[in-house]
């Protein structure tokens, strides 16, 4: 039976196939436009007697929000004219024929369609029936009949395709099967589950849940580890035209519309997608600080205006870094349904050599030769995980997975990394796919300080084994703070098991630094400061002799304006001072640092980055710290009128005032919130020295709950100027 539903849906090209008016079509042609009365009787005999076999009047999807399919569905929140479910649940639709109904002897089914051509071999092509003797991939069942309405039940396979779908519905006749035109608004989308066990990104923690998929204001972490900042995101995943974007992601790419059920599949192709570098793909990255034919990548508020910019332009969207990647890919998962969240991993490795060492390379007076160090090591770098079950890998190593839309490697050939399993990096298994290896360095690299002699050959002088993947830290479901994962990575720094781990690693073909060289009996400390934008502060490097004998080092002191990737762009401070130490004792060696020696050289993040080294004279040790010092810039005030509800206009308010002698030139305001305000934005030629402004914009809110109203400033003289408000709306 359903052999023949497949060779009418092909042959018929799935549209309405209306016998009647075909045949009297027919007839009219060949008598001329005149049909005889004989022929006339007994075509109209025909037709009564066709009249009483079941027609269809009309469908109705059951797609408003308040009706039950979204409601059970998780998908109330989006804002859609069309049906969306989420597959292995059942949903429902209603058909209204032309008379009551019969089981016995009506049959009917139910089409859909996705993909060109479609075929039923292929998963593209899926007729539902109602009767048990003609089984179908989806289950369908009659829940209810009322009059000539027939309401059905239907659930798609859990591991179905995800995307957009068309519908038809088909019921048979004597001349054939009978089944209706293409209509627009019968289409609906079918979604990841992750409420549903047999789906392979279920998660069964519904506080993570409604965390990672329903969640659309997040939190993204930056700064230095020891002065972690924050940055507000509206991921945006509901709103109108996201989730065509998001698709269009995978059209774009090219991807199989039978691999969009494997969230595998998905998520790999989608960190390529997410990107430009080989594929015209989604952001273009830059690191340089000139961003003039673009946004820069501070300035983004969230993620909506990015992924239709790059649906109706079909062009990359200018600029990122990778916190930008990381939010709009963690659109791109909760929005199709697969549990996602960021996650910041503060003193990242970025290693260029493929082994687990970050070379910094010392002269042979321990000065750093920055022009012979190639590593580097990220403040911060930010990446996704997402949730799945992983059943390429051994049992135990689904659950979260990592990956990074930043290009930064290759991977079999495109800029693109993961999904690896968290469980497989912290047990060690990087022969695992994909990628598992390159993150697994980040977050477990030694940082080996080398010593160049003047016969070019180098010599290891201190290896630092906790330096890198200090932190790694992500919001908190259900909560506005952060949460400590670095347990989830890797186990406690120096342990028995971490040992273990590291040299499972080695088996795996990975690089480590075996030489241990002797530990210095002098210490260098620099101390934690936090200091706002436009300070002057001074720096004490205090030098610990820990022996008991006289110690004289010959140092070197470092300040440079850097990158949050760890790159430096202008050196602002050097000193070299000699420095004698009595038995276990210390002293202190204190410069001040002014504001307007590094002002003209600062880039977006604000990032001074302070290394000391030197040699010890009597034992001729290598001593090193590094620190990093992120500059607190000034706040916005947001404020948010009274009294909010549904459908009744409100205002928000962002006041600003210059701290700074000098004018603020070429200056952007965005301001947007989930499920209240799209994306605004508004420019500014000049921003005089301490002179305000205030921005009101007029709003209507779309929906009742608590959300936020974040605003952004940016410009190319000061960067990450951030500010946000609450607010609760009444229904």
């Amino acid at each position: 039976m359903e052999e023949g539903w497949r060779r009418c849906a092909v042959m018929e090209g799935l549209y309405h196939v209306d016998a009647p008016t075909v045949l009297l079509s027919l007839l009219r042609i060949s008598h001329g436009g005149d049909i005889p009365p004989s022929l006339f009787l007994s075509l109209s005999f025909s037709l009564s007697v066709y009249s009483e076999y079941l027609d269809i009047w009309d469908v109705d999807m059951m797609r408003r929000p308040e009706e039950l399919n979204k409601k059970q569905h998780h998908t109330e929140l989006f804002n859609s004219d069309y049906l969306i479910v989420r597959r292995g649940q059942e949903f429902q639709v209603k058909i209204t024929f032309n008379r009551p109904y019969n089981p016995a002897t009506d049959k009917f089914a139910v089409e859909f369609v996705i993909g060109e051509p479609p075929q039923f071999s292929k998963g593209t092509y899926i007729p539902v029936f109602t009767a048990k003797e003609r089984p179908s991939p989806w289950e369908g069942r009659v829940t209810d009949t009322a009059d000539n309405t027939v309401t059905m039940g239907i659930t798609p396979v859990a591991d179905c395709i995800v995307g957009k779908y068309q519908m038809f519905v088909a019921v048979v006749t004597p001349v054939g099967i009978r089944r209706t035109r293409r209509d627009n608004s019968r289409d609906l989308y079918i979604l990841f589950n992750p409420w549903v066990s047999a789906d392979a990104v279920f998660l069964d923690d519904e506080k993570e849940r409604q965390e990672c998929v329903m969640t659309e204001m997040g939190i993204i972490y930056h700064g230095a580890y020891d002065d972690v900042a924050e940055r507000d995101w509206n991921y945006g995943q509901f709103n109108y035209g996201v989730l065509d974007a998001c698709l269009y992601i995978m059209d774009r790419s090219d991807m199989p519309i039978i691999n969009r059920g494997d969230p595998i599949r998905v998520t790999r192709k989608a960190s390529a997608m997410l990107n430009s570098r080989d594929d015209e793909g989604v952001l273009v990255g830059n690191w340089s600080g000139d961003y003039t034919y673009g946004v820069a990548p501070t300035s983004w508020t969230g993620s909506t205006d990015i992924l239709l910019s790059y649906a109706n332009s079909k062009m990359p969207v200018c600029y990122a870094q990778c916190w930008v990647y990381a939010a709009v890919f963690n659109t791109f998962l909760r929005c199709l349904g697969i549990p996602s969240r960021v996650v910041t991993n503060f003193y990242s490795a970025h290693d260029n050599d493929g082994n687990l060492k970050t070379d910094i390379i010392l002269d042979e007076n321990g000065r750093v030769d920055r022009g012979r160090t190639r590593d580097s090591i990220w403040n911060y770098h930010c990446w996704n995980e997402c949730y799945m079950s992983r059943p390429d890998l051994p049992t135990g190593f689904g659950g979260w997975q990592i990956v990074d839309a930043t290009p930064q490697e290759t991977s079999d050939g495109m800029y693109r990394c993961g999904p690896a399993s968290v469980k497989a990096i912290k047990h060690g298994q990087i022969c695992f796919p994909f990628d598992a290896a390159f993150v697994f360095a980040e977050v477990n690299s030694d940082v080996v300080f080398y010593s160049r002699n003047k016969d070019g050959t180098m010599e290891p002088v201190k290896v630092n084994r906790t330096h890198i993947g200090r932190m790694v830290v992500t919001k908190t479901p259900g909560d506005v703070t952060r949460r400590d994962i670095t347990d989830q990575y890797k186990f406690p720094e120096g342990s028995t098991e971490e040992r273990t781990i590291l040299e499972k690693a080695e088996e795996y073909g990975c690089q480590r630094e075996k030489s241990n060289p002797p530990v210095a009996d002098v210490d260098l400390v620099l101390p934690t400061l936090e200091i706002s934008r436009g300070d002057d502060f001074e720096l004490s490097l205090e030098f610990i002799n820990r022996s008991t004998q006289h110690r004289t080092v010959e140092a070197y002191i470092s300040g440079s304006v850097a990158y949050y990737t760890g790159v430096t762009s202008y050196e602002f401070l050097f000193r070299n001072p000699t420095v004698k130490i009595g038995p276990n004792q210390s002293v202190k060696e204190s410069m001040m640092v002014e504001f307007k020696n590094y002002v003209k050289h600062l880039v977006e993040q604000a990032n001074l980055h302070f290394i000391a080294t030197g040699k010890v004279k009597e034992t001729g040790q290598i001593v090193t710290t590094m620190k990093v010092i992120t500059l607190h810039n000034p706040k916005l005030t947001v404020t948010v009128s009274d009294g909010g509800k549904v459908n009744e206009e409100m205002t928000a308010t962002v006041e600003f005032t210059n701290p700074f002698t000098f004018s603020l030139e070429g200056v952007y305001i965005r301001m947007e919130g989930p499920g209240i305000m799209l994306p605004k934005s508004k420019y500014y030629s000049l921003i005089p020295g301490s002179s305000s402004l205030t921005w009101t914009e007029f709003f209507t809110p779309q929906r009742a709950g608590r959300s936020r109203v974040i605003a952004s400033l940016d410009c190319s003289a000061v960067r990450q100027v951030y500010g946000q408000a609450s607010v609760t709306i009444e229904p």
